[in-house]
């Protein structure tokens, strides 16, 4: 049983102490894709992912994985998911080879499909060298890796990642993007919670933003950026020249509004297509014989998207 969307919610709520955790979350994620779910601590993130692999019970609203009804199939839910928490689930004391295999036992595999499943696992993460090393002697990488390897012993249609490289180094978040980017290239659907902005806009196809329960804004990324305005770019002036007349002469070039910074001594326009717009003021500049000190474009980033679709800050 399937569907265009390997995950539907609508209307999801739920209450904790008499305060809304969800309140009228809804989202659809297309079969074998990333998509994010972006938001501030309090949001509804891990709230929404528990209850889409039925962890939890709904007040209210209807959910589906994979076609299936959360709330009243859940054991068909269970059998088409993974789930990669925020903290490792991996034994630090047996091996890697050790851990998947004894994951696969607890999912039903016999001895012989279980060792074959970790083996194929083991060469897809890149931990075959270390197969047989404790995992309490793994980076932070490595151990991450290995934990959505065990969220991946039946091949889920979908695999929940709440919060993946919390606390890891550049280095290894890097590694953990890498196999995300795998996985869902084998057509697993991955709901991926973060707060890291970057993260979001590196690996998501799609990006919901959540705030106070429920879904403040939808879309790719570079749709996101839109919505807080168009690009821009930034000219630093001479300063042995006083800024209002340079600003004056260099708009009319343009033929565009331009913002004064006083204190940079610089000028602003905001553009639509920011390298069209770069040119145009490269040759008004050439034009009028000034030479500036920089000339910088630059585009709406996923932190402003945050900060004015939220009201916190992210956190990093």
């Amino acid at each position: 049983m399937g569907s265009d969307h390997a995950i539907t919610a609508d209307g999801l709520r739920k209450r904790y102490a008499g305060s809304p955790a969800l309140d009228g979350f809804d989202l659809q994620v297309g079969a074998g894709t990333i998509h994010g779910l972006l938001g501030p601590n309090g949001a509804g993130k891990s709230t929404a992912v528990k209850a889409l692999a039925t962890l939890i019970d709904l007040d209210a609203g209807v959910a589906r994985i994979d076609g299936f009804d959360v709330r009243t199939r859940p054991g068909e839910v269970r059998r088409r998911i993974g789930l990669v928490g925020q903290h490792p689930a991996v034994d630090e004391i047996l091996g890697g080879r050790q851990n998947l295999v004894m994951f696969g036992r607890l999912y039903g595999l016999n001895k012989t499909d279980a060792r074959s499943r970790a083996a194929e696992l083991l060469d897809t993460f890149g931990l075959t060298a270390v197969a047989e090393r404790a995992v309490g002697t793994y980076s932070g990488g490595m151990r991450r890796r290995l934990d959505i390897a065990a969220g991946l012993i039946l091949t889920p249609a979908v695999l929940f990642l709440d919060e993946p490289t919390t606390g890891l180094d550049p280095r290894a978040r890097n590694e953990v993007w890498e196999s995300v980017r795998d996985i869902a290239g084998r057509g697993t659907t991955v709901l991926l919670t973060t707060q890291y902005l970057d993260e979001a806009d590196q690996l998501a196809g799609r990006i919901s933003v959540l705030d106070h329960g429920r879904v403040v804004a939808e879309g790719t990324p570079d749709a996101l950026k839109r919505q807080v305005g168009g690009d821009r770019v930034t000219v630093t002036l001479p300063r042995r020249e006083p800024l209002a007349p340079l600003a004056e002469r260099l708009a009319a070039a343009v033929g565009a509004p331009a913002v004064p910074d006083a204190e940079a001594h610089a000028v602003t326009f905001e553009v639509g297509a920011g390298v069209v717009a770069l040119a145009d003021v490269v040759r008004a500049l050439d034009a009028l014989g000034i030479d500036p000190e920089d000339l910088v474009l630059r585009r709406p980033t996923l932190d402003e998207v945050f900060l004015t679709l939220t009201d916190k800050e992210p956190v990093r």
